[in-house]
């Protein structure tokens, strides 16, 4: 597998090519969110389900609005709060929207802490993602663990932006009735009760 610069992996992107980039957490494998046809080809090369969606990267908070999705004003308190980091906030979208990525009506939005992806995601976009490793295996969390992974081979290399550190982002959904945490990470349930109050009672949708 190729390594990639900086502007081989934004002229990949721009080309409709699936990559492979760092992220404050782990290597993902991503592909632009407005091109539909790159969208499907990195489900087919992750062989991951079509029905389980993709979370989408941005750069900041005025990245979002050319998404078509709401964003209240809660999921802007979370942003001012934890982006860029490992937070994902998973707000409404229309059907049309959310199916790009695999969803039914919600989008999850993150923007990452890592200046590398985010000079790329400045030149080509949001980017839909997933990670860079084998269902059941171990994160990559460097250049050289995407390289080993036979899967990986149909993509069109990875951008080397050093190791990772291998934490888990934190999924918040927000909603109607509140808000929940699906998955437990880096930012914490009592970290967010502080800026949004006390956890729903209720399940997310």
């Amino acid at each position: 597998m190729k390594r990639l610069s900086t502007d081989e992996t934004v002229a990949a992107l721009r080309r409709g090519e699936v990559v492979a980039v760092p992220t404050d957490t782990v290597y993902g494998v991503a592909a632009r969110f407005d091109d539909p046809v790159a969208v499907a080809r990195l489900f087919v090369v992750k062989s991951r389900p079509s029905h389980v969606a993709l979370p989408v990267l941005v750069g900041s908070v005025s990245d979002v609005t050319s998404l078509g999705v709401d964003f209240p004003a809660a999921a802007n308190l979370l942003a001012e709060r934890f982006w860029p980091g490992a937070l994902t906030i998973v707000v409404d979208a229309t059907p049309d929207v959310a199916s790009r990525v695999g969803a039914q009506h919600s989008l999850g939005l993150r923007a990452p802490r890592h200046a590398g992806l985010a000079a790329i995601i400045a030149q080509c976009g949001p980017l839909a993602v997933t990670s860079a490793n084998e269902h059941g295996r171990s994160p990559c969390v460097s250049a050289e663990d995407v390289i080993a992974t036979t899967w990986a081979a149909p993509i069109a290399g990875v951008l080397d932006g050093g190791r990772c550190d291998g934490a888990v982002s934190s999924v918040v959904v927000l909603s109607s009735d509140g808000w929940r945490l699906r998955r437990r990470g880096v930012v914490t349930s009592a970290q967010l009760e502080a800026v949004l109050g006390p956890e729903s009672p209720t399940r997310d949708r």
